[in-house]
Parts: structure tokens; C-alpha cells; sequence
């Protein structure tokens, strides 16, 4: 007796799968559009940029150079810092280099330190008056600021600030369109964080200082770079308020060598180089910060 054994014939089952066809996808060239709006832009960097770089060469060049004519782009006689050597030597650069920095820096802190807790109660804070006091801020953003000039003088000439480094520096804490860019910054961190916080017995000073401020330090150091900007370039004010030359800001100070030294194209030339050098190490080192916060807050500048 045989047993049979049954046998199993495995077949592997036949799966038809598409076939991958592993395209590389064309390599598309540059839009006409995108071409030519590129070459627009580089025109008009190249425009920006040729008077900056002139200025820089004719700050390395001597007098009898930098007068010549027809115009020279490398002199015959080569470059030379004489003209950095006499601005530096017979004015008072370096004193109103400090003067500058000193004055911005404190606008600076005043004015973020105002703007941020006005913004602040502004946006969380309900109080009779609030809606009227918003317009009045936002009004105010259009009135030049030339027309105060007279009476803040009067003001200044009242409290005995004439020829004072607080003469310069009050004035120009007052920042309306900062106060209406942080307010509506403000309106944007949700309130569930605020009411946990009050839940738990914090104050509006500790939330202020422990959450709102750690999650605006963006908005505030575009607004703090802004304001620096504008302070250091700052001529108007300080030329009115300060007669002084040891209490004169960079800008001013630069002005009175100009009329002393006369048509001096090489020093000239140099003065403005060493009045721009310091914004454009700012911008060196925050121009990150710089172009995030013109396009969130839309400042283009003060």
C-alpha cells in the first residue's frame, strides 16, 4: 500500500506593476519677466551704488586730485588717508562720534522703553478715552515734524535744556508711528496666555516683562535699529538746540568743519565716509533684523 503523497506546486503569484519611469524633471531657464526685472534692479543698485563708491575714492585722493580735470578714477599720484589724517587731526570727530553715539543710544532705549509699554496698555488695557487716544496717536503720525520744532525750542529754552545732551535727546523719545506698530503687534499674542498668567496671580508688569516682551524681541529690535537710525541721522534738531561744539552730534559737528575748511572735495568726501561708516556697520551686523522688520512693520526708514 502506497500512500500518496500530495504535492504542492508553489507559483508565485505575477504582479503587473506599472513600470517607474523615473523622469528628470527640464531644467526651466529664467522668465523674460524675472530677466528683466532683475536687470531693472541692477540698474538701479549699480545707480545707488556708483555715488557711494565715488565718494569713497575721492576720500582717498588729495586735494590737487580730487579738483582735477577731466576726473580720474585712479590718481597719478596714488591713494592717500591725508584727507581721514586733517579731518580727524583739526576737528573734533572723535568727540562727536561720541556725542552721537551717546545721544542715540539713549533715544533708543527711551523710546522703545515708552513705545512698548504705551503700545502695550493700548492694546490690552481698557480704559475710557482709549479709541480717542488711538486716533490722536495715529493723527498725529502725519503732522510733520518741523511744525514742532518752534515751540519745542521754547520748551527747551523754559527748562534750562539749551546746550544740553537732554536738550537733544527728549524731544525725540516721542515716537508715535512706534507706538501704533507695537500696539498692533500687541493685538496679535494670543489673550488665552495673559488669562492663564492672571489665573496664576501674575501682574500686568510681571506678564508685560515675563511673556509679552520675550515674545515681541523681533519687533522690537527692528524698532530699536529704526530709531537709532534716525537719531544718528538726526540733523535738524541738534543744530537747533545745540550751539556747543563740544556737545555737537557727528551730523552738525561735520558741518561746521565744512564752513571752515571751505570747498575741500577730498575732506568733504571723507567727512561723509566717517558720518556713514557707523550706520554701515549697523547694517552689516543687523541687516537680517534690518529687512525683516520693513517687511513686517512696513518702516522704511525714519
Amino acid at each position: 500500500m502506497s500512500a500518496a503523497t500530495p504535492t504542492l506546486s508553489k507559483t508565485a503569484p505575477t504582479v503587473n506593476a506599472p513600470a517607474l519611469s523615473l523622469s528628470v524633471p527640464r531644467r526651466r531657464g529664467p522668465a523674460p519677466a524675472r530677466v528683466v526685472a532683475f536687470v531693472i534692479l541692477a540698474l538701479l543698485a549699480a545707480s545707488w551704488l556708483t555715488p557711494v563708491l565715488w565718494a569713497a575714492l575721492t576720500s582717498f585722493k588729495n586735494e590737487a586730485e580730487a579738483a582735477a580735470m577731466p576726473v580720474t578714477i585712479v590718481p597719478e599720484s596714488g591713494f592717500t588717508l591725508q584727507a581721514y589724517i586733517n579731518v580727524l587731526s583739526e576737528g573734533l570727530v572723535p568727540r562727536w562720534a561720541w556725542n552721537s553715539l551717546l545721544t542715540s543710544a539713549a533715544v533708543t532705549l527711551i523710546t522703545v522703553t515708552i513705545s512698548a509699554l504705551a503700545g502695550y496698555a493700548l492694546s490690552r488695557l481698557r480704559f475710557a478715552g482709549r479709541q480717542m487716544l488711538i486716533t490722536l496717536i495715529v493723527a498725529s503720525i502725519m503732522i510733520p515734524g518741523q511744525i514742532l520744532i518752534v515751540p519745542l525750542f521754547h520748551l527747551m529754552l523754559s527748562l534750562n535744556l539749551v546746550d544740553t545732551y537732554w536738550g537733544i535727546i527728549l524731544p525725540q523719545v516721542v515716537a508715535a508711528p512706534m507706538v501704533f506698530i507695537l500696539k498692533k503687534f500687541f493685538d496679535q499674542i494670543p489673550f488665552a496666555l495673559e488669562e492663564a498668567a492672571l489665573m496664576d496671580g501674575a501682574s500686568r508688569l510681571r506678564i508685560f516683562w515675563s511673556i509679552v516682551l520675550p515674545l515681541s524681541r523681533p519687533i522690537l529690535g527692528a524698532v530699536a535699529i529704526f530709531v537709532f537710525i534716525g537719531a544718528w541721522n538726526n540733523f535738524l534738531w541738534p543744530f537747533i538746540v545745540v550751539n556747543d561744539a563740544n556737545l555737537m552730534t557727528l551730523p552738525t559737528g561735520l558741518q561746521t568743519v565744512i564752513s571752515a575748511y571751505g570747498i575741500q572735495y577730498a575732506q568733504n568726501m571723507a567727512q561723509a565716509v566717517l558720518a556713514a561708516l557707523p550706520l554701515i556697520v549697523v547694517f552689516m551686523f543687523f541687516q537680517r533684523q534690518i529687512i525683516k522688520g520693513i517687511a513686517t512693520t512696513g518702516i522704511a526708514g525714519t
